[in-house]
Formats: structure tokens, sequence, C-alpha cells
């Protein structure tokens, strides 16, 4: 996904570093994306009407709409959290072993992107076509994805290991198809036309993403669980809940959507021409260029300390998104019901968090407000850690067998599942809104003239640490062996970033 400010300062260039957009943290919430590019296309000047986009622009935003519910389905709300608390954990509330095994693999594959993949998006322009690189990453993915069907709860279809090689191995090339996506971007879309074919990219990630957790909620779930009229009696295509297949299904579907959503590019699409540059060659180039971007930094004071903040912040934001999922339903013992309508819920929530950031930075100036979505956002995980099925903030004590359901609903019947779904709804909202501030305080802080280059440093503090969030998750699991604890130092990244962001000068509200 691209990060573009849907404005007409955002980052431009033919597959540039500038051009590629982060690799990594921002797509790991399509929708938090999808509402943070709302709220700046409804600002952007020079409108124009997206269906007035040519056919290769339109197949390129397509393909990120068939892409991003891989992210939901897979890494955030349903896949990720059976395959931590089901697979690993044997149903064991409050069992770690998930959790940290997920972070393990988060660590893993966030290194070797952070080392490769600011490389080939400052190498891509030199290899010249960028399809047939796409392709076979893409070819790779659909099979990929599609095998997750088979990771059964007993272990007797894809082992735990195998899991966990797949998913790490997506992590990656999922990272490698957004950098090469986003650089196709110029060669279909001029400068007035790229920020809508960016935003509309992103809202077809998050229209597929929800249509998908409903769907699967009114197919699979729900059905045997309500006595609701226009809910299915049973699962569709007699899927078994105890074996967990509406976990597993989310696999196909999602593999199902990206290859669906990608051949419209493949055939669309306009490529770049090939260059007839050796990959070796290529490499070289793009290293030369990946310095002269950081060289840019030089003399920039303000910058440099914001793109330092955005570096521990974001990776905060970034492990809030990773592990969410799987700490929710770890933490207040949620199945597959349960998880889908939160994931469900919070879209809706961090779609409007992107108007909320919009409305931030124009009342307080988009430096205020980093720090007002920075801060917001670690109260809201300060309030999720003293959460608990047994517990509210810390200090009261809750029975569930001496209360009463707060209504006769199939799910989020107790006040502590409802304390914490409002608590995570405010996490959803700080999130998407500090992607639209980010990016609009860049444009403030940098010379005229050169914000394309330091949007691709943006995309490289972006990038570079997102390993650390996923690192810490892991020592501190392991370590006090506690879901509590394993969250506990995403708040540290979130302070530390909100600190930096004390010696920023400038962003302020325009008057």
């Amino acid at each position: 996904m691209t990060e573009s400010t849907g404005a007409s300062d955002a980052p431009s260039g033919d597959g540039s570093l500038a051009a590629t957009g982060s690799a990594l943290p921002g797509s790991l919430d399509p929708v938090a994306e999808a509402g943070a590019d709302a709220a700046g296309l409804a600002q952007s000047t020079g409108r124009m009407s997206v269906a007035k986009l040519n056919k290769g622009a339109l197949s390129w935003a397509l393909y990120e709409g068939g892409r991003d519910p891989y992210v939901i389905l897979i890494t955030i709300y349903i896949f990720g959290p059976y395959f931590a608390h089901t697979m690993v954990d044997k149903g064991v509330v409050g069992a770690v072993g998930g959790q940290e095994l997920v972070a393990t693999i988060g660590t893993i594959y966030g290194l070797f992107v952070a080392l490769t993949g600011p490389l080939l998006g400052a190498s891509i322009d030199r290899f010249g076509a960028r399809k047939p690189m796409l392709f076979g990453l893409t070819a790779l993915m659909v099979p990929l994805i599609a095998a997750l069907w088979w990771a059964k709860p007993d272990g007797s279809g894809l082992s735990v290991t195998a899991v966990a090689v797949i998913l790490g191995v997506m992590g990656a090339l999922f990272a490698y198809t957004e950098v090469i996506h986003n650089s196709l971007l110029t060669r279909t879309a001029n400068s007035r036309e790229a920020p809508h074919a960016s935003g509309l990219a992103l809202s077809a990630g998050n229209f597929f993403s929800v249509f998908s957790l409903i769907f699967v909620l009114w197919a699979f779930a729900l059905p045997g669980s309500v006595p609701w009229s226009w809910v299915p009696k049973a699962p569709l295509f007699g899927l078994s809940k105890i074996l967990h297949e509406p976990d597993r299904v989310v696999g196909l579907i999602a593999a199902g959507l990206l290859l669906l959503g990608s051949i419209p590019l493949f055939l669309f699409t306009p490529d770049a021409p090939g260059t007839g540059v050796s990959l070796g060659k290529g490499v070289r180039e793009g290293f030369s260029q990946l310095i002269a971007t950081l060289k840019s930094l030089k003399g920039q004071r303000d910058v440099s300390i914001y793109l330092g903040s955005r570096m521990l912040f974001t990776d905060g934001m970034t492990a809030l998104l990773m592990f969410g999922g799987i700490y929710a339903s770890g933490v207040m013992g949620w199945g597959v019901l349960e998880m889908l309508a939160y994931g469900i819920l919070l879209s809706i929530f961090a779609v409007l968090g992107g108007f909320i950031g919009a409305g931030l930075d124009a009342a307080v100036g988009p430096k205020r407000a980093v720090q007002i979505e920075v801060g917001g956002a670690f109260l809201c995980l300060l309030g999720s850690l003293g959460m608990a099925r047994d517990k509210i903030l810390f200090l009261w004590a809750f029975d569930p067998h001496a209360h009463a359901p707060l209504w006769n609903g199939p799910m989020f019947r107790t006040a502590p599942e409802v304390i914490y779904l409002v608590i995570a709804f405010g996490t959803a909202i700080f999130v998407t809104a500090h992607y639209a501030s980010s990016r609009t305080l860049l444009t403030r802080l940098t010379p005229p003239g050169q914000t394309a280059s330091f949007f691709g440093l943006y995309a490289l503090s972006g990038t570079v640490t997102v390993w650390l969030g996923s690192l810490l998750v892991k020592i501190f699991t392991s370590t006090f062996h506690t879901l509590q604890a394993g969250f506990a130092p995403i708040a540290g990244l979130l302070v530390l970033g909100f600190l930096g962001m004390l010696f920023v000068q400038g962003g302020n509200r325009e008057a």
C-alpha cells in the first residue's frame, strides 16, 4: 500500500524509494490506512472523479483490494489468533506460547524486510519491467495462503512449524509485492490521478476485508449460535466449528481474493519498459540512491528528530496492530465468533479515525495531532493491559457467574468484554489518525521542493526497525510468561516516540 498523502505534494517519481511507500507498517492494517487516505483524499485539491481513472489505474487499485484481506483475515483477526491460541496454546486461556511464537516470526521476517526492502525500493527503477517479478511473487503467495486451510488444530495437517514458516515467508512476500505494486502507480496514473488511484486501492482493500469478515460471520460463525431468521441454521458447506474450519477457511477466501484481484493488473496495467541492466548493477545503483536519500537529512534538524521519533512510535503502533487480535483472543478468551465481530467493529472505527486525524490536523496542527494520537494510543494500551475476563482496569475484580449477562446476544455479554471493546475502539481511532497526521506533518517540516525525497526517508523510517516491536514482545512474553507483560513494552516505544516529538519545532496549525 502506498503511503501517499493524497495531496499535490505527495511523493512522486518512478518507483524510487520516495514513491514506494512503507514496505510494512502501513500494510499491517489496510483498514486503518484506508481511513487515513479517505480523510486525506477528501481534503485534496484538484479533485477528479474516480470514475475517470483509466482501466490500468482501476486494475492497479483492484490488486490491492484483493491482497489486503490477507492482513485482516490471516494476520490480525482470525487465523493468527487461531494459530496462536488453538494450535500452539491448545486452547488454554492465558497461555503465552502462541504470542511468543508469532512475535518470533514477526522479528525474523521484519529483520529480513528491513535489510532488503529499502534496497529493493531504491533499485527497482534500474530493473525496468516490474510485472514479471510481481507475477512470480503473487504466484507464490496464492498457494501459500490457501495451504493454511490444512492447519488443523490437532496437527494432522500442517504442523506448527510448517505454518510458522508459511507466515514468515508470507510476511516478506507481502512486503515485496507492496514495494513493486506501488512502483507501478506512476506508470498508470499521472500526478493528478495518482492520489485518487491510491485512495481507491485502499478503499477497495477496506471493502473486501470487511465484506469477508461479515460473510464469514454470517455463513460460518453465527449459524447454530443464534435463532435469527436471516442467518443459516448451520454453517454453509458443512463446515465444522469443532474442527475450527471457520477459522481455517479464511485462508481459502484470502487466496481466492488475491487471485481474482491480481488478474486485471496483469492484463491491463502498463509495465515499465525493460532496461537491460543486470541485477548486480541495478542493486549497486539502488544502493547509491539510498545513500543519497539519507544524505538529504544533513542540516535538517527537525525532520531528523521527527523521523527518529516516528520510527519509535510507529513501531509501537505496528505492534499494536500485529498482536492486537492475538492479545484480545488470549486475554478475553474469545473465539472466531467474537473475533469476527471484533474485527468488523474495529474496522468501522478505524475508518472514522482517518477523518478524526484530518480534523485534528486542522484544529491544532499536525504536530500536536500526532502527540495527541500517540498519547491516546498509549492510554488505550494501558487500559487494555488492565483488562481480563475477571478484571476491569487493574482494580476491580469481576465474577462472571455472579453477574447477569448485559444482553441475550451471542457475544460480548459481560462488562469486561464491553469495556475492552470500547478501549479497542479508541486504539483503532488513534492508530489510524496517526497515519494521516504523520504524513501531513512531514509535508510541513520539509523544505520546499524536497518533499518527494523526504518521503523516501519517511518510508525508510517506517521499515528499518519494524522488527523491534516484535522482538520486544517476544522477550517480555518469554521472560514474564504473561500476555500482558508481552504487550507492555509497546508502551515504551510509544512513550519514547512521544518524548522525541517534544523537541520537534514546526508543524503548528496554519493561520
